[in-house]
């Protein structure tokens, strides 16, 4: 097998020091081998973008090449999907979900970098009248650094590197070592779409040497990271005095009261913590069901997990791939022996073949299990009763995470509570927290980190006010 160049610097693909293996986590098998870089090569890749400035490009010229990297994604789109299950494990037809998404992503992204623009402000507003007009102007921040997981190997890169070339940045993209070869296919497309090559670059290679020694570079004006709240920590410690935004995940929690329509309600649960094998920051990893309805929300819950097709990733037919490696099933596995343990009782699934485990679905779970509590990255669906909308709020609000959660009822009170009480980045109502879209805000609050996505959200995390007083 051919040799995946897996380091983009300074213009060109360059050998790096060494190569890395990236298998299949169904069959094994090896599907691709990268280069890896030296700390001094991903240092020398930023210094390098650094050098290069901001280049030529209109606003004309970023929306056209975002554009024709959707245009030449969605033609593409089959093999791409591919792709993304050969080396996450992830359902074919996840697959295809995660290139729909990306160049949905692409394409809102290309709108956005004609609208970056700031306002007019007159000052006379004091009693000074100094009659003057102030002038702010969005300005690129220069280099953003982008450090993405394995869980949506295509789509988290574009959600980063998308909205930072339609502000005017050069990115320098470090993807998750699992996962490397949906991100050098997208910065691929992007040079086939036009974009100059000196501003991008793609560095893999040991995850904590390669991101300190970007850091450390001296050169990086911003670091988007998404992953674990472990790791966003240690680099908001390390980064220093640069812009950061980062998302790090979720116990993401679906309300349903008693109220609720409850068939509706059970679909978004099962779509929400089974879809992607799981691994989803968004994705739904409790069911806090409401008495008068629990017993209703489990039976429907574990019809709808037993119906799902468990198999190999690349059959068509399959609805539940595999976690990213046996490593993370073993997680899931634990924590759901440990809520049996607890007093859990499994409906369904709690079974697990290397990366493989089955859509599972517990009852009657305590909600202080490492289960729920923490952001299990599986395909479990654990209920947790209560008795009022007040020990939902608190069951909700009772973790370190605040991303998104949603709420399924009738009650226009209750939905207007939930959004004022909920501690989360976004509330959803009658939909579960894994709802997204390309043109609103994306981001959570405690551990599920700082600032926000989104294209224009993005562009503006990823730009910094300049001021002009006439």
């Amino acid at each position: 097998m051919s040799v995946t160049m897996g380091l983009f610097a300074d213009g060109r693909w360059s050998p790096g020091v060494g190569t890395a293996q990236v298998r299949n986590p169904y069959t094994g098998a090896v599907v691709g081998t990268v280069t890896r870089a030296s700390p001094q090569q991903a240092r020398d890749a930023v210094r390098a973008l650094a050098a290069a400035g901001r280049g030529d490009l209109t606003a004309h010229d970023r929306a056209t090449i975002l554009a024709a990297t959707a245009d030449l994604l969605y033609r593409e789109r089959d093999d791409v999907a591919v792709l993304i299950s050969q080396e996450s494990g992830l359902a074919v037809r996840d697959g295809h979900r995660e290139v729909t998404r990306a160049v949905t992503q692409l394409r809102f992204c290309a709108q956005e970098a004609l609208r970056v623009h700031g306002e007019a402000i007159r000052t006379d507003v004091t009693e000074a009248r100094a009659r003057r007009l102030a002038i702010t102007t969005r300005e690129p921040v220069g280099v953003v650094c982008a450090v993405t997981p394995f869980n949506r190997p295509l789509n988290q890169v574009v959600t980063k590197v998308a909205p930072a070339l339609a502000a005017g940045n050069r990115v320098v993209v470090k993807p998750s070592e699992k996962t490397p070869l949906s991100a050098i296919r997208l910065l691929d497309t992007l040079l086939r779409a036009g974009l100059p090559p000196d501003q991008a670059a793609l560095v893999c290679g040991e995850p904590a040497e390669i991101v300190d020694a970007l850091l450390a570079s001296g050169h990086v004006d911003m670091l988007t990271f998404t992953g674990s709240s472990r790791v966003g920590r240690l680099l908001a410690a390390s980064a220093g005095m640069i812009r950061q935004t980062y998302e790090l995940g979720d116990s993401g929690a679906l309300v349903v009261m008693a109220d609720a329509d409850v068939p509706a309600a059970v679909a978004a649960a099962a779509a929400g913590a089974f879809a992607t094998s799981g691994q989803s920051c968004r994705g739904v990893k409790r069911v806090i069901a409401h008495a008068d309805v629990a017993d209703e929300v489990a039976e429907r819950l574990a019809e709808a997990a037993s119906a799902l097709v468990v198999g190999d990733p690349a059959d068509p037919a399959t609805d539940v791939g595999t976690l990213i490696d046996a490593a993370a099933a073993d997680v899931v596995e634990r924590r759901v022996i440990d809520a049996v343990a607890a007093g859990a009782r499994v409906l369904c699934g709690a079974r697990r073949h290397g990366a493989q485990y089955w859509p599972t679905v517990l009852d009657h779970v305590p909600p202080d299990t490492d289960l729920v509590r923490l952001e299990t990255f599986g395909p479990t669906a654990p209920v947790v009763r209560v008795r009022d909308f007040a020990e939902a709020v608190a069951v909700v609000n009772g973790t370190r995470y605040g991303l998104q959660a949603g709420i399924f009822t009738r009650s226009l009170d209750l939905a207007r509570r939930a959004g004022e009480l909920f501690d989360v980045g976004a509330v959803v109502v009658n939909g579960g927290p894994q709802f997204e879209s390309p043109n609103i805000p994306f981001g959570g609050v405690k551990d599920s980190g700082l600032g926000r996505e989104g294209a224009r959200y993005a562009i503006e995390e990823m730009t910094r006010l300049r001021t002009l007083i006439l």
